[in-house]
């Protein structure tokens, strides 16, 4: 969540933090800490009643609903037969890629064989100078 915030703008955010609150700013910070401590003591007790409800056992992680389905309403049969279509298409993308990567492998081999067999004799054309009325 923080993974950018450097210790410039850390020290900002904490000046600018005393500027709003002042002689105030311990209190607001105990208070917040209380909030944060009663958030998760409530995240807690609804995983732990979810998990007695539901019979299984369920983490916060699993509050994500994809999670969710994945783990508990899915069987493992169910999930191999919904990715069996994907898995083809991706077994077929896969045999392209690795067709077409020998194709650019051979290409470049044949230009390198192709540049270094004999360097040609003759000598390159001019280029043509370009004039305004071919511009427009």
């Amino acid at each position: 969540m923080f993974e950018n915030l450097g210790t410039p703008e850390f020290i900002a955010l904490l000046l600018l933090a005393l500027l709003i609150f002042g002689e105030r700013l311990p209190k607001v910070i105990s208070d917040g800490m209380r909030m944060l401590r009663g958030l998760r003591a409530m995240a807690t007790n609804a995983t732990g009643d979810l998990s007695k409800e539901l019979g299984t056992d369920i983490k916060l992680e699993d509050l994500n609903p994809k999670a969710f389905v994945r783990k508990h309403l899915l069987s493992e049969e169910d999930e191999a037969a919904l990715r069996k279509p994907l898995t083809g298409i991706y077994d077929d993308l896969r045999g392209e890629l690795n067709t077409a990567t020998k194709l650019a492998a051979e290409t470049k081999a044949n230009v390198n064989a192709m540049a270094t067999a004999t360097p040609s004799t003759s000598t390159p054309a001019a280029p043509i100078a370009a004039r305004f009325d071919d511009a427009t």
